[in-house]
């Protein structure tokens, strides 16, 4: 301190002036550090759209968890991708714009193949595509009522008031009502009905046109910058739904370059040079695949033939497996473990393994290899840090008929040329590879093609391949009814449940296995490109088979033409469906969803009848011995009424939760999503009566069945039945059987129905028949009815579905049932074509 006048005081001001220069100083740098803050902002602003960008990207692989268990990502490997992008991308660049594209150009590429090698093959395209569209919405060129459509159809859209065109039977009720939606949908297509009737004759031409994805579309919507190439895929999926695959892939190449539709092969030697010891690498298995011998060759070729143990999973498999790790950690050796989803109470275990598993702990030699199906017990964090794969077998009969010749023992010539029949075993050996061909091939065509896909492997064809050739050799006659029932009971019969598919199974193998078969040229299939070759070495039948077609027809496989359209709406409908798991089906924000979701949830309330009567139902159709439809009328609307409660209860509670006068539980949650895409929820399916049918047609559905009781019990038993309606047919079925086996003094399990086919209307019949019931609303598929002479025919091109006749199902004693020339044919009440066995002893389906 000082004492006196400042001024006479020497220190004091030099200390002063010190402090003013210092102060000064301070000022300077500020003034610098705000103006380098200033260029630091500047230049993060720049970097921000590539920040933006990326993490668009990061949230869409996030998303495929949805889709599969096994698709994890996490974001430290996301990271590590995106700096070896940077490293590896063009440098010489003129500004600062062109880098980040050129940087974001290289990261999408290289995220694609790092991520598809871990994909199964159906979802490489749903990526590409989904990738596409995340990032065209990100930019604002994808307006997101456009990407609803694309997914829902235009679930809640007021649909535009144009009658169809009359007489056009090729435009279903289905097609015009989306084609409405659209229009007021989309502005480009906002007088696109109107432009249809007036002039229809070039859009019949779309429609029939082999790729009409291609083609030009007519009047102004052809002209060059009318439609984006989005909304050519929504005139795809109004007019023909079973393109829009491939009008994907071309939207694909067309906005994103043809390397995105084109996925990276299998490629072992480059997933290993990406792994380290610390880094597990795991084949995500599908049904019939087996990369063991793949990776026991890659380990011969590496010289580790002799260091890898390999271990197969089960029960008390898991310390055995832990010691091996343990040892192989130090050696250096490589540990395989096969089918981790079959030991789900040692994944912890095995977890705690991998994260023991550093490189400083480990030798680097040392690697981990895992197979696994997927499986919601397989630990995230090795989903996340480890090496992805999937190898799945070829698609096309050429491509398996291919492989199989390339796989032991049929590959190896000491086995293939050691037969005493040389002539007999190879014809059957090829016939058996077609076999194994058709049945794996089939399972890409739906319920058609097997009701229940089964997962026919290599190793139903080893066995089959090996008897053949131990049957042949034993037997002076080739023993056909034995083979047919070792590969047709036993190898591949042995996993099929259905009677129906073994009946396909038996059917298919009866082809192949008979002695017409062994002349050369035998056909395997109706238009005999697919024949058995003459004898000749192991070469001979390969260059054969590469001669088929890539892409099989329908025929090949037995089916119609019109299969193949099945197999493409099938591939749509998974397309969308999985696009919607991923969470990419909000239409609008939170509000424009609720809105919707609200006069959904008014609008089906309103039309709700209310609950049946049952007590004014049974006064007035009592429970007679005479007559037991009675108690099945009863019992269908008891069901209906648990049905209705649900649906109500649920109703009212969502319009409470949306109004925020409650809270909005989870069940109530998983209501309002079901709704904004357009979807039953699985709170209604679980009380409901089987259906594949989207929300509307559900309640329109649902509303013609309550119809059905509701005329029953005012205006008296129909005189013919509306069967779909029922919602336990096998009750309907035997009260009819019933009432005939009481009037006769018969015992119930000696009657059965005969089958009379009647004509298609059924309006026609207004006094039921004397003896048993009238039936009336199936339909065909994969066939069709020939009115006139009252049989089976074959499909009308591009009509997959055919109304049946009315039926007139008669009782009848079972031992005077004559056997006729019928087809047995089976009758679901889905086009799923598989169900539940019920505790009443009947499927659900």
């Amino acid at each position: 301190s000082s004492e006196g006048n400042i001024l006479d005081d020497a220190n004091a001001i030099e200390v002063l002036s010190e402090a003013k220069i210092v102060s000064d100083e301070i000022s300077e740098k500020q003034k610098v550090a705000d103006e380098t803050q200033v260029e630091i902002d500047e230049a993060r602003e720049g970097y921000k759209p590539c920040g933006a960008y990326n993490a668009v990207l990061f949230f869409t692989i996030r998303d495929l968890a949805n889709i599969d268990p096994m698709y994890q990502y996490s974001l430290s490997w996301f990271i590590g991708l995106f700096v070896r992008s940077i490293h590896g991308s063009e440098k010489q660049t003129e500004d600062l714009a062109s880098r980040l594209d050129v940087i974001n150009d290289h990261f999408t590429y290289s995220l694609y193949q790092n991520v598809c090698r871990s994909l199964f093959e159906k979802d490489k395209l749903l990526f590409s595509f989904l990738l596409d569209c995340r990032i065209m919405g990100s930019e604002t060129k994808l307006p997101p009522d456009e990407f609803s459509f694309f997914l829902t159809g235009g679930v809640g859209v007021a649909e535009k008031e144009v009658a169809p065109p009359r007489s056009e039977e090729w435009i279903s009720q289905k097609m015009w009502r989306e084609t409405c939606r659209l229009a007021s949908t989309c502005d480009a297509f906002f007088s696109l009905p109107e432009d249809m009737v007036s002039d229809i004759g070039p859009w019949r031409a779309v429609y029939d046109s082999s790729q009409p994805h291609r083609e030009a579309l007519p009047g102004k919507y052809g002209e060059e910058g009318s439609l984006s190439a989005f909304q050519v895929l929504l005139l795809m999926r109004c007019l023909r739904p079973d393109k829009v695959t491939p009008a994907v892939n071309d939207f694909v190449e067309r906005t994103m370059g043809r390397r995105f539709v084109e996925p990276p092969p299998f490629d072992l030697p480059g997933s290993f040079a990406e792994s380290s010891c610390a880094t597990p690498l795991l084949f995500v298995l599908s049904p019939g695949s087996d990369p063991t011998s793949a990776l026991l060759k890659f380990a011969e070729d590496m010289e580790k033939a002799d260091a890898i143990s390999v271990i197969s999973m089960g029960q008390g498999q898991g310390p055995k497996a832990a010691a091996l790790i343990a040892e192989a950690t130090d050696a250096g050796k490589w540990v395989l473990l096969q089918n981790c989803h079959l030991a789900p109470s040692w994944m912890p275990s095995l977890e705690k393994i991998c994260e023991g598993i550093t490189e400083d702990s480990a030798d680097e030699n040392f690697r981990l290899w895992l197979t696994s199906m997927p499986s919601p017990a397989f630990p995230v964090t090795i989903l996340q840090n480890g090496i992805k794969m999937t190898n799945e077998p070829p698609r096309g009969l050429r491509a398996n008929m291919r492989r199989s010749f390339q796989l032991e023992p049929i590959a190896n010539p000491d086995f293939f040329e050691s037969c005493d029949k040389p002539n007999v075993f190879k014809k059957l050996c090829f016939g058996l590879a077609y076999v194994h061909g058709f049945v794996q091939e089939r399972r890409s065509f739906g319920p058609i093609g097997w009701n229940i896909p089964y997962g026919f492997d290599d190793g139903d064809l080893r066995i089959s391949v090996r008897q053949l050739h131990m049957y042949v050799n034993d037997n002076k006659k080739t023993p056909f009814a034995a083979l047919k029932y070792a590969t047709g009971e036993c190898n591949y019969g042995g996993r099929v449940t259905d009677d129906k598919d073994r009946r396909l199974l038996n059917t298919l193998l009866r082809k192949v296995y008979q002695p017409a078969a062994l002349q050369d040229g035998f056909s395997l299939s109706d238009s005999g490109i697919y024949a058995v070759p003459p004898e000749g070495p192991h070469e001979s039948y390969l260059e054969v088979i590469s001669k088929f077609p890539i892409l099989p027809e329908p025929e090949a496989f037995g089916l119609h033409a019109n299969a193949d359209i099945t197999k493409d709406l099938g591939a749509t409908a998974l397309l969308t469906e999985t696009l919607i798991k991923t969470g990419g089906g909000a239409a609008a924000g939170g509000g424009g969803k609720e809105a919707l979701v609200a006069k959904i949830t008014s609008d089906v309330l309103q039309r709700l009848p209310a609950n049946f009567d049952i007590e004014a139902v049974q006064r007035k159709f009592p429970v007679l011995y005479e007559q037991s439809m009675n108690t099945v009328l009863a019992q269908e609307m008891l069901r209906y009424n648990r049905l209705l409660s649900i649906i109500r209860a649920s109703l009212q509670s969502l319009e409470k939760a949306i109004a925020g006068l409650s809270v909005m539980s989870a069940d109530l949650e998983k209501v309002f999503d079901a709704f904004a895409i357009g979807q039953v929820p699985d709170l209604w399916m679980s009380k409901s009566f089987p259906s594949l049918k989207p929300l509307a047609s559900y309640v329109e559905d649902l509303l013609a069945r309550l119809r059905l009781f509701s005329d029953w019990y005012e205006n008296g038993q129909p005189s013919a039945f509306w069967i779909s309606g029922f919602f336990f047919t096998p009750s309907f079925t035997t009260a009819a059987l019933q009432n005939f086996a009481r009037a006769n003094t018969f015992a119930i399990d000696t009657v059965d129905f005969e089958m009379e086919m009647l004509d298609m209307d059924e309006k026609q019949y207004t006094t039921p028949p004397d003896v048993g019931i009238y039936v009336y609303g199936m339909y065909l598929e994969g066939c069709a009815w020939d009115k006139k002479e009252k049989i089976l025919c074959e499909s009308r091109p591009k009509v997959l579905f055919e109304p049946a006749p009315c039926i007139w199902l008669k009782p009848t004693l079972a031992k005077d049932i004559v056997p006729g020339q019928t087809y047995s044919c089976p009758v679901y009440r889905t086009a799923a074509r598989k169900g539940v066995l019920a505790t009443t002893g009947h499927s659900t389906n």
